[in-house]
């Protein structure tokens, strides 16, 4: 089984959401001892933005690692996302990622009956880290609201969302959220029954 981790906080150590995927990943471990985990922290080694020498695959090393990007993504059983809310949306680098699995042919193709999702049969998970209150149906949501969208056009339907809000609110919400992230991570195992 295998298990690509993603974290694309710029705040390091004191990211909430990197704390939160960490978990995640961690009680994967525990669960699957044939485990195979890679991870890539997109704030430290970011993607390129998308360009039109990308799409035109000007450049066969940027080609190559695009390619290697993709097969990535497609290779993995499990997805953990680490994504903070970073004003209404996801951090750039995030979708810098995204614009490289969202290929149409590959992860989606587009049929006669509309878009058909290519990716499915994974399961991502997505640390989720707000400083607000915004729960799950603000009309400022472009982080999660985008994600479920993204994901599902790619054919993810297991996609679950663990979740600290409120968290620049006071060091108390601070740490009550975390808290609470902790305490919804799911089992692996009873996930799966």
């Amino acid at each position: 089984m295998k298990l690509l981790h993603l974290d694309s906080s710029a705040l390091g150590a004191n990211s909430i959401t990197r704390e939160i995927s960490a978990a995640i990943v961690k009680r994967w471990q525990e669960s699957h001892a044939d485990l195979t985990v890679e991870y890539r922290d997109l704030d430290s080694d970011p993607i390129p933005h998308l360009t039109g020498r990308a799409l035109a695959k000007a450049d066969q090393a940027e080609a190559d690692a695009n390619e290697a990007v993709i097969q990535q993504f497609l290779d993995a059983d499990v997805v953990v996302i680490g994504t903070p809310f970073y004003n209404f949306g996801i951090p750039s680098t995030l979708k810098a990622w995204i614009d490289r699995v969202a290929v149409a042919g590959r992860t989606f193709r587009y049929t006669e009956a509309g878009p058909e999702g290519l990716a499915g049969g994974k399961r991502v998970i997505i640390a989720s880290g707000r400083g607000g209150i915004y729960g799950d149906v603000s009309p400022a949501d472009f982080q999660e609201s985008y994600l479920r969208h993204v994901f599902g056009f790619l054919g993810v339907t297991e996609l679950e969302i663990v979740r600290a809000e409120g968290v620049a609110y006071s060091d108390q919400h601070r740490s009550d959220a975390l808290a609470a992230a902790h305490a919804s991570i799911r089992s692996p195992l009873a996930q799966a029954a």
